[in-house]
């Protein structure tokens, strides 16, 4: 199933042609995920898709899982929109995609779901800036990467 989408980035709209996730990695969550209120704390949102980011990284092959310094991507926006508790007792599962390639930068979709009745708990976004930590300095996403991201999203991204 495809939808038309449209985003916007940095006061910019793009028109993006988006497949459902095509990547999905199972979180376990633990005792110490839940806060005073029997639910996942809202900041443990955050390191789920972290990890989930990283498994994507990994299965695409734009990463090694060995150094991070080469590792070229560093966190430069976060959002989550949290739209239900998730519990000890559930299975989660984060879905994980890039939504579009700047020159310099990655924006990362994400949608916390129930394994079992795949209700939809939160959603996020993150925008990853290409960055060599030797020299710390931006670069440009290379044409390797954009090209490996479009065939595994089976959009085009150059």
């Amino acid at each position: 199933m495809t939808f038309y989408r449209c985003i916007r980035i940095r006061g910019r709209q793009y028109n993006q042609l988006m497949q459902q996730f095509r990547f999905y990695q199972p979180i376990q969550i633990r005792y110490n995920d839940i806060d005073a209120q029997g639910h996942v704390n809202n900041a443990k949102y955050i390191t789920f898709i972290e990890f989930a980011r990283i498994k994507y990284i990994v299965e695409i092959g734009l990463w090694a899982g060995e150094s991070f310094l080469d590792l070229d991507l560093i966190v430069a926006d976060s959002h989550v929109s949290y739209l239900a508790p998730t519990k000890l007792s559930q299975s989660i599962k984060v879905g994980v995609r890039v939504s579009a390639i700047g020159n310099k930068s990655l924006t990362f979709q994400y949608q916390i779901e129930d394994e079992d009745s795949r209700k939809v708990l939160a959603t996020a976004e993150t925008v990853m800036v290409s960055f060599d930590y030797r020299t710390e300095r931006t670069t440009p996403v290379s044409q390797d990467w954009r090209k490996m991201i479009s065939k595994y999203e089976g959009v085009d991204f150059d």
